[in-house]
């Protein structure tokens, strides 16, 4: 992705959540002529708010940022959209291996995606090539991993779909099984016949589409991961 060049003295905002890291890295880049700076991490909005009130320019972003005060996951992926919006261009530096988490942010409009763990200089070229406009990272390979975020994007909605097909009592069944409950437990816990559960776990396999409680309790584990 090729953009227009930035002027020379383009803030470079390190957004990170390790400290020493950070600081490390801007101290680095200051000690090449570049001006850079640490964003400490608080909150999303708060980083947000930080880069509103510089002039825009290039962004290097963790994906994962820690917690905030309520102990929520600051996720760098949702920083991307609204700091492009905002007029920053963003590289995404992490030290993450989820092809389809950078995937995301480079769908929601990162130019490029760099490994934390890359050697100074190849970062340094990195940031160089984004500050002037010019291809960070392969077309091609920027492709495949935005491809591999739209399958897992379509992924998650046919198993949405398919979760979405069973009743309530359907669903409090497969959330039995799936901690482990046999089927007259599950009879026992709602009072109904053994007949009943087994009815309701046929129509369990039918509507998600797969032909083992094996399967259908990895499709209910899938769907509330994490």
């Amino acid at each position: 992705m090729t953009e227009t060049a930035l002027p020379p003295d383009a803030t470079v905002l390190i957004v990170d959540d390790h400290e020493l890291v950070a600081t490390s890295l801007a101290l680095g880049l200051r000690a090449e002529g570049l001006v850079a700076r640490h964003q400490e991490v608080r909150g999303a909005a708060e980083v947000l708010a930080a880069a509103g009130a510089l002039v825009p320019g290039l962004v290097l972003l963790d994906l994962d940022l820690g917690r905030d005060a309520q102990r929520r996951p600051v996720d760098g992926v949702r920083l991307v959209e609204p700091l492009r919006a905002a007029g920053w261009r963003v590289v995404v530096l992490s030290g993450t291996t989820d092809r389809a988490r950078i995937g995301a942010a480079l769908a929601a409009g990162a130019v490029a995606a760099v490994p934390k763990a890359a050697p100074f200089p190849r970062l340094l070229a990195a940031v160089r090539a984004a500050l002037a406009g010019q291809e960070v990272m392969p077309a091609q390979r920027r492709r495949e991993l935005v491809e591999v975020y739209e399958r897992q994007q379509a992924d998650h909605a046919d198993l949405a779909e398919r979760l979405r097909r069973l009743t309530p009592r359907e669903r409090e069944v497969l959330a039995h099984l799936a901690a482990g409950r046999r089927a007259q437990a599950v009879a026992d816990t709602f009072v109904v016949s053994l007949a009943t559960v087994r009815t309701q776990i046929r129509s369990i396999f039918t509507k998600l589409e797969v032909s083992s409680q094996i399967e259908a309790v990895a499709l209910y584990r899938r769907a509330h991961r994490g």
